[in-house]
């Protein structure tokens, strides 16, 4: 279960990136509903890390939070904002999925 929220909670981490990338392209009203978006997904993803680190080790739990995180905001970056997905991008950022992949392989 632990591993299960460890997920969602880089997925929370996904979704304030690209609320930050949405707000960056708004004015007004609009941006402010971006921020609002960033805080939520931001306490949720903290909240979330925080549970799973009673339970996994605090090292594993923070590489692959943050790896997930790094993974899903380039691929949003690459999808929605049209970033560049260049041969060593994507080289890179399938050596830190295998990377993640091993983390929990070898982690109890």
């Amino acid at each position: 279960m632990n591993w299960l929220l460890l997920i969602i909670a880089g997925l929370f981490e996904v979704a304030f990136a690209f609320c930050l990338g949405k707000a960056k392209e708004t004015t007004g009203n609009e941006a402010n509903y971006w921020y609002t978006g960033f805080v939520l997904c931001l306490a949720i993803s903290m909240y979330l890390l925080v549970k799973v680190t009673r339970e996994l080790p605090i090292g594993t739990a923070y590489a692959v939070w943050t790896g997930i995180g790094a993974v899903g905001t380039v691929l949003i970056g690459i999808l929605v904002f049209k970033e560049p997905a260049t041969f060593w991008r994507v080289f890179f950022i399938t050596a830190l999925i295998g990377s993640i992949i091993g983390l929990k392989i070898v982690s109890v």
